[in-house]
């Protein structure tokens, strides 16, 4: 194991043969492990023989002088089982008792602690050094332990921990705080590993404040959390119906502890600071109307003063599947249904990160899920569980991306294939085969709108008859902010103003636009929830020839809507006549 780690070592260059060889000089001398021996004689640090350890041993690694471990923690282990396997408890998610230990192999240790406690173990890997200094700081003297630097003793801790659970009650105080009995973390596997977030009212104050954020998140309605370290400054956001909120800035001091809560929660490499890393945590709300289970995917990038780390939420209740109430109108919906239940074709939806995209393509999905079809999707990652529906998660750092997946759909006889994205021209060559070889394709696109995104497939490499014959239809979709109904009242625009932004001077004359006021419902900020503008191009015959001629964009566009398309403006035009939202909203996400 000793010529492991020093071989693991030496291919990172973090130590030489002359160190190396130093320090197993020393070990032959004096025992003890080959990483304690070279973080003694200083050739090394704690920090990067966890690294290497962890990488042995293929399990994540923890910097014991970051954490803050409750004494309730601490107390199921007594202090001779601690020193005689060399292991620190570190946390307790309800039936899992996380410990450090130098070596996670030693299932002698992880036996016994699971049978004097009754937990199951999950050990994480942390230095020699660091497991001896944090046994002598937790069981030794019994003196109080620090919040990672040695600055901030417990008590302190605590009560600053207090006093930015006030704060995060004081900025969300519409909604109560959930209780940590509303709240559990449910395993990614399958829910017979339900673990229970037990009362933290004895515990850290960290991990009391992070589960304030998360279930405080689901009760506000964001749709992502945004935890961002700046040099003097430690600040949480939430994005609600599209706009990103300060909600509370949390001490400096407890960016190290969140940072690393969130990745033990996420299943990340808390050790690893210098690389982006993605996991996921699954919760279960017990709220009004029974519990609900709700993902949030995470995501941790290097940033210059620390991790900034976004959580999108993922609430299946909230998931939008009844096509009319997307916010369609009524011609658009029809020709998107009508592409939807050909037999075969490409059907694409466009639009930037955030803009609905998915709801759209899950909606459709279900809409022509029968039992007589077979519905195979490949989906990065899978955003919700459908019945009835073969959802394959892609995992590029094993080679399965979008067109490995559909390489292998094919031979699966399916009906209807879902994409969830066409990034390059391999994926889109084989979608393209698919739809003319009697498949129904579904997917999407980052393009601006519906008419370039025939160019953009062009660009890709795919040939123009190609794209002619494949091509049922296409949808451009951005979303908007609906105005709230409890605070709403009408705003009487001259008719100008309204045919400067694209109403018809007949239509002008009537339209009353209406804005919100702002409450305590809506926040004070006028609107409550979002509603979408679509943009569907239909390709009919003359769309067709056009395309195989090499038309451009603006031709397209221009000949769709001679055909009957609305425009992504036009759809906010009905949308502001309709009195669903405001002039201001459909100039930010739509252009003349």
């Amino acid at each position: 194991m000793a010529v492991r780690i020093g071989e693991l070592l030496l291919k990172e260059e973090r130590i030489t043969a002359v160190p190396l060889q130093e320090a197993l000089d020393r070990q032959k001398e004096k025992g003890g492990k080959l990483g304690f021996n070279l973080v003694e004689l200083g050739f090394v640090e704690d920090d990067e023989i966890a690294s290497v350890l962890s990488k042995q041993y293929g399990v994540p690694s923890i910097n014991l002088t970051q954490f803050d471990v409750d004494a309730g923690v601490i107390d199921l282990v007594p202090a001779a089982t601690a020193q005689k396997y060399e292991i620190v408890p570190v946390s307790r998610d309800g039936a899992t008792l996380t410990i450090a230990m130098s070596d996670p192999t030693n299932v002698f240790a992880v036996d016994d602690i699971k049978f004097m406690t009754g937990y199951q173990v999950e050990p994480v890997v942390a230095a020699q050094t660091a497991i001896g200094a944090a046994i002598a700081r937790y069981y030794g003297n019994g003196d109080e332990p620090t919040n990672g630097d040695g600055s901030v003793d417990s008590a302190e801790a605590q009560e600053l921990g207090e006093n930015q659970l006030a704060l995060a009650s004081q900025a969300l105080e519409d909604m109560p705080v959930l209780s940590d009995d509303d709240v559990e973390v449910l395993e990614e596997e399958a829910d017979t590993d339900v673990v229970t977030l037990e009362k933290q009212g004895g515990e850290a104050p960290v991990v009391r404040l992070v589960n304030v954020v998360l279930a405080s998140a689901i009760q506000k309605g964001a749709s992502d959390i945004h935890i961002e370290p700046y040099e003097k400054e430690y600040r949480i956001r939430y994005r609600i119906d599209g706009t990103l909120y300060t909600v509370m800035s949390p001490p400096l001091k407890f960016r190290d502890a969140i940072t690393s809560r969130l990745k033990i929660m996420a299943k990340l490499d808390i050790a690893e600071k210098r690389l982006p890393q993605d996991g996921r945590i699954k919760l279960r709300l017990s709220a009004e109307g029974g519990p609900k289970e709700i993902d949030f995917r995470v995501s941790c990038l290097p940033t210059l003063f620390g991790e900034k780390i976004v959580m999108r939420l993922l609430d299946q209740s909230k998931l939008m599947l009844d096509m009319t109430k997307l916010g369609f109108e009524s011609a658009s919906l029809e020709r998107f249904e009508d592409a939807i239940d050909r037999p075969w074709g490409l059907v694409l939806v466009t639009g930037p990160t955030g803009s609905g995209k998915t709801n759209t393509l899950y909606s459709a999905i279900s809409k022509i899920n029968t039992p007589s079809t077979n519905i195979m999707t490949a989906e990065d990652p899978v955003e919700f569980n459908l019945t009835g529906v073969n959802q394959v998660q892609m995992r590029e750092n094993i080679g399965l991306n979008f067109a490995a997946a559909l390489r292998s759909f094919l031979r699966q006889d399916p009906n209807i294939i879902l994409v969830g994205e066409i990034r390059d021209f391999e994926t889109a060559e084989i979608a393209v085969k698919a739809a003319l070889t009697g498949h129904l394709v579904l997917s999407t696109l980052h393009t601006n709108d519906a008419p370039s995104t025939v160019n953009r497939l062009m660009n890709m490499g795919i040939e123009p008859f190609l794209v002619a014959s494949a091509v049922n239809l296409i949808c451009a979709q951005r979303l908007v902010r609906r105005v709230c109904d409890n605070c709403a009242e009408e705003v009487p625009t001259s008719p100008p103003a309204l045919e400067d932004i694209g109403f018809d001077a007949e239509l002008a004359a009537t339209v009353v636009p209406r804005r919100g006021t702002g409450c305590e419902r809506c926040r004070e900020t006028g609107y409550k929830g979002r509603v979408g503008l679509y943009e569907v191009l239909q390709v009919t015959d003359d769309l067709k020839e056009m395309i195989l001629m090499g038309s451009s964009t603006l031709e397209i566009r221009k000949k769709a809507i001679e055909d009957g398309m609305l425009t992504l403006r036009s759809s906010g035009l009905h949308k502001i006549a309709a009195g669903q939202t405001t002039i201001e909203e459909v100039l930010k996400e739509t252009v003349k």
